[in-house]
């Protein structure tokens, strides 16, 4: 039986619990990588395309599920899509072999980008008028956290335990959200124009596809180095322990940096704060690289690095939607999905630089993309300018 009056902070904690859960899924693979890689008899390169085909998957998905959510609802595509995540989690703890694995990530990504965007726009809709973006961001907040305390705790859970029993928890929590989801969201009606075409497709845009290539190579970076962090730190005699806890610097870090990089861009402006943040992510790569040579300074080194970063995204979004006003839900939905795009390179470039060398010149060949990305920035923002 449906509860009739939700109390809106339900919705909020329940929402946050969403993406807290969607997040912890995701990050988590980066510790659990070198276990996968144990057991399949794998390297740690190709254990990591297993974060490809999820990112890539959720990239190609998101804006079909964004459609199918205005046709049918967002709560049932919701809630239809943590079912499928639930199933997706199981599929991954019994994976016996490399292409079970990644049928189930692929299978676990294409879920999450159903979840995500309608999160988002219930909450949006659930909020108060005055408070929307706030609850935006707390929302948002709870996929950082999850980088910072899911991650942490899933890493050492598999180290204790195994890497199974870690998706089958997130199985087991997913089916727990999905029949929330479905208590706490009001069913919706419909529009009689929600079957009808939407027009032409946004991303057609020359200048919003031009504006999205700073947000690829930024994650491309980014996620080069995250997602064999557990394995360099391995590497180099981190224990489990060790590496749980620079983890938990590095989802620190983030969360940091999403919440201030809003607060400074409205000070200095948006195109001053990504390119510091693009310029500082190359200089924070090599001091990470040597406080891993020294073996000093590593979970600080991780942090600033994980917080100068995350001053770029919330930067870039508000200047899509300063310049895309007309366009603001789908430009933030195809920076989402550029954000993915960039963790699917990132892993790719990441696994061979480690395959060929070492995590040491990894970092180096990331601090380079941050570059190119800051170069890359620059010119755009100045087009930008320019057109306005």
């Amino acid at each position: 039986m449906r509860i009739t009056r939700i109390c809106p902070l339900l919705q909020l904690a329940i929402a946050w619990s969403t993406m807290f859960l969607i997040g912890t899924e995701l990050f988590v693979m980066s510790p659990l990588i070198p276990f996968l890689a144990a057991d399949f008899r794998i390297s740690t390169a190709v254990a990591g395309v297993s974060v490809t085909v999820f990112s890539a998957t959720y990239m190609a998905s998101a804006p079909v599920f964004g459609n199918v959510a205005d046709r049918v609802g967002r709560r049932r595509v919701l809630v239809s899509c943590l079912l499928i995540f639930t199933a997706a989690n199981l599929f991954t703890a019994s994976a016996t072999s490399l292409a079970s694995l990644l049928a189930a990530r692929f299978l676990a990504g294409a879920a999450a980008a159903g979840v995500s965007p309608s999160v988002y726009a219930l909450i949006d809709a659930a909020a108060p008028s005055d408070r929307r973006a706030t609850w935006l961001g707390l929302v948002v907040s709870g996929l950082l956290m999850s980088l910072a305390f899911g991650a942490s705790a899933g890493a050492i859970a598999g180290a204790r335990f195994g890497w199974s029993p870690v998706f089958v928890l997130l199985g087991i929590f997913s089916l727990l959200l999905a029949a929330m989801n479905w208590q706490v969201w009001p069913h919706e009606a419909l529009s009689k124009d929600a079957s009808k075409p939407q027009g032409r497709h946004p991303f057609a845009s020359a200048d919003l596809a031009l504006r999205l290539a700073p947000t690829v190579i930024w994650s491309m970076g980014l996620y080069g180095v995250y997602t064999y962090l557990g394995a360099g730190l391995m590497a180099i005699g981190f224990s489990t322990d060790q590496i749980a806890e620079a983890i938990l610097f590095y989802g620190c870090g983030a969360i940091v940096g999403v919440l201030i990089g809003g607060h400074v861009a409205d000070r200095v402006g948006v195109k001053f704060t990504t390119g510091a943040s693009l310029a500082g992510l190359c200089v924070c790569f090599l001091v990470l690289r040597a406080a891993l040579d020294t073996g000093l300074f590593v979970g600080p080194a991780l942090g600033v690095s994980s917080a100068v970063a995350q001053l770029f995204f919330p930067a870039q979004q508000a200047s899509l939607v300063k310049e895309f006003p007309n366009q603001r839900g789908t430009a933030l939905a195809w920076n989402n999905s550029a954000l993915f795009f960039g963790i699917s390179l990132g892993s790719l470039c990441g696994g061979i630089a480690v395959t060929l060398v070492s995590f040491d010149a990894n970092l180096t060949v990331c601090a380079s993309i941050a570059l190119i990305a800051c170069l890359i920035n620059r010119v755009v923002s100045s087009g930008t300018q320019q057109r306005s």
